[in-house]
C-alpha cells in the first residue's frame, strides 16, 4: 500500500489543547497507545514513539514544537 504524504497544521483553542496534551501525557505515562484525529484523520501514535521538542526563532516569530516521530511497522 502506498503511503499518502500529508502536512497539516491545526490551531486548537486553549482548552482544546490542554485536552489533548493532558490526554497524551497519561498514554504516555501509563504506556499506552494515543490516538488522536487531526483535520478529520484519525492518527494513531503508538507507544514506542519518541518525543523531542524544537525551538525556531526568525526575524519576526518564535516557535516551539512538541513532535512525536515513530516509524510504521
Amino acid at each position: 500500500m502506498a503511503v499518502v504524504q500529508r502536512d497539516v497544521e491545526k490551531e486548537y483553542t486553549n482548552k482544546e489543547f490542554v485536552e489533548k496534551i493532558r490526554r497524551l501525557a497519561d498514554c504516555i505515562e501509563s504506556g499506552e497507545n494515543f490516538e488522536i484525529q487531526i483535520d478529520g484523520e484519525r492518527v494513531y501514535v503508538p507507544d514506542r514513539a519518541r518525543f523531542t521538542i524544537e525551538h525556531e526563532r526568525g526575524e519576526d516569530e518564535e516557535e516551539i514544537e512538541f513532535q512525536i516521530k515513530w516509524k510504521p511497522e
